[in-house]
């Protein structure tokens, strides 16, 4: 989709003209994954990042760290001890 804007020329003169429709499109991905509206999957599918790794570096550059509470940890935990737990079993 292509989007026309009327940007005011104060707020222009900071850009690099060659760059401004990429600066634009990592804003507003970085906040839409700041307000958890899409994944680090999809930061990198729309921005053509290949690499996990490189999402993660991008994100944190814009200081838009990974969506992790406590419910995340417990999930965690929880397959930890199932591996650990098959992995007991498959040893004995």
């Amino acid at each position: 989709m292509q989007v026309i804007l009327n940007l005011p020329d104060e707020l222009l003169q900071h850009f690099d003209p060659s760059q401004l429709a990429r600066e634009i499109l990592e804003a507003l991905v970085v906040q839409k994954y700041q307000s958890e509206k899409i994944t680090s999957a999809e930061v990198g599918r729309i921005l053509n990042i290949q690499s996990r790794w490189a999402v993660e570096a991008f994100l944190k550059k814009h200081n838009a760290y990974l969506h992790y509470d406590e419910t995340d940890l417990e999930r965690d935990r929880e397959t930890f001890r199932q591996l650990r737990d098959n992995h007991a079993h498959s040893n004995s």
